[in-house]
């Protein structure tokens, strides 16, 4: 790696191309040819590819360490243990919180669906007073974006179904961005949930957290924020940003599958009801009750994720190695440059802000005349991949008019070279498939 451990992000010089190639270097994956082309890795907003520092962790606790954690009084298990445990302090520190506002999920999906049945038992008397604020009935309002993941939405359907509460969301515009006049009219009284994504997976909008967050605590409401495209790709810091919740996923940030983030307030997450019950979350249990530990060991039931949350904290080490502000800095440039480059393009529509908005580094387009399947087909031949499809968020390209859309998504291992070959790559779709005017 270019930079030490510790280094001070904010006197750090922007990364270049040059400081990319090296970096590259450290991904296995990414030294590879694809239908006989150099692999050019576009698709990190699905998925990130991992370093070896990362693979190396999680081997090595297989291969040193490995024992359950929280249980037996033997040296492996005591040492599985303080891994585990400092994982988690790790990324308490990455995100501006404290260790037990930190709980351990399979993924960000995970983590919403964790409070949203974690509602739902407090809406059927689970959690006594304690719980009463996170009680709905039929009256209460759930907020959500046309702009959501299904991981964003789906839960909070299923919640509404469950209590009465009314699910509404908040509109976009053409260009994707929120129409915050018009949440400031759905946010009432009666709202007792915000819930919505810091960047757009399809548009890369930044939403304005702190105008959201404002006006939800202002009416009495719990704000979630789902922070799976800004968690891998900028400072974040969730204390700062005041928000109540906060999910995101490992894999798209350099770590294993299988591990994602729950992030809550202590307070909150102390008063929240589990909805996944058994071993090691309890206090005592005899056979007609049970009493829960404080979190966030009341939400992880059950043998955890130990490996996988040890390599998320290799993974955290080598972002925080590099930069988190240097990547973002590079990031905004590659998603400039791609939205530059696709809006140039005869029959391309680029999803979202214009060029020249700031946005995050991706871009989603619509090929007239070409199904976007088959744009990622043509890429791919060229070695280079994309994400097709409608990214699972179906409300949001119906506002856009399309069914599916071809995304381009950047990382801190992408060169400029990259962008230029998927924009190069993109211009030649309508004349191969022979749609051109």
């Amino acid at each position: 790696m270019p930079l030490p451990a510790g280094t001070t992000t904010e006197l750090a010089r922007p990364l270049t191309d040059d400081d990319v190639l090296l970096l590259r270097r450290d991904f296995p994956a990414l030294q590879q040819q694809v239908n006989g082309h150099e692999l050019v890795y576009l698709d990190s907003g699905a998925t990130s590819q991992k370093p070896i520092s990362v693979l190396d962790a999680e081997r090595s606790f297989y291969e040193r360490e490995n024992s359950a954690v929280h249980r037996g009084a033997h040296t492996l298990a005591a040492n599985a243990t303080e891994l585990f445990e400092n994982a988690r302090t790790t990324v308490a520190r990455f995100v501006g919180a404290r260790e037990n506002e930190i709980v351990w999920t399979s993924n960000a999906t995970e983590g919403l669906n964790l409070i949203a049945y974690g509602m739902s038992n407090a809406s059927v008397g689970r959690g006594g007073a304690d719980a009463a604020r996170f009680v709905l009935t039929e009256g209460d309002e759930i907020l959500t974006t046309e702009g959501e993941h299904h991981a964003n939405l789906v839960p909070w359907q299923e919640l509404a179904a469950r209590t009465g509460a009314t699910l509404r969301h908040i509109p976009v515009d053409d260009d994707g961005t929120l129409r915050m006049e018009e949440a400031e009219r759905l946010i009432t009284d009666r709202t007792k949930l915000v819930t919505f994504t810091h960047v757009s997976n399809v548009t890369g909008v930044i939403n304005p957290v702190e105008e959201l967050v404002r006006m939800a605590h202002a009416v009495g409401a719990l704000v979630v924020l789902d922070a799976c495209q800004s968690a891998p790709h900028r400072v974040l810091d969730l204390a700062a940003l005041d928000v109540d919740f906060a999910v995101f996923s490992g894999h798209k940030m350099l770590a294993p599958t299988g591990i994602g983030v729950l992030y809550g307030r202590a307070e909150l997450l102390d008063a929240l009801p589990p909805f996944l019950t058994g071993g090691s979350m309890i206090t005592t249990v005899t056979l007609e009750a049970s009493g829960y530990l404080p979190a966030p060991q009341r939400f992880e039931a059950g043998t955890q994720k130990v490996s996988q949350a040890i390599a998320l904290a290799a993974a955290i080490d080598y972002l925080s190695a590099v930069g988190m502000d240097r990547i973002e800095r590079w990031e905004t440039e590659l998603g400039a440059r791609l939205v530059d480059g696709f809006s140039a393009i005869p029959g391309v529509r680029v999803l979202g802000p214009a060029a020249g908005v700031h946005r995050a580094g991706l871009a989603s387009v619509d090929v007239e005349g070409v199904h976007a399947h088959d744009v990622g087909q043509f890429l791919d031949d060229r070695g280079i991949a994309v994400r097709v499809g409608h990214h699972c968020a179906q409300p949001l390209h119906r506002r856009f008019g399309v069914t599916a859309s071809t995304r381009a998504s950047a990382y801190l291992y992408n060169t400029t070279a990259d962008v230029d070959a998927a924009i190069d790559g993109m211009a030649a779709v309508r004349e191969f498939f022979g749609v051109t005017s």
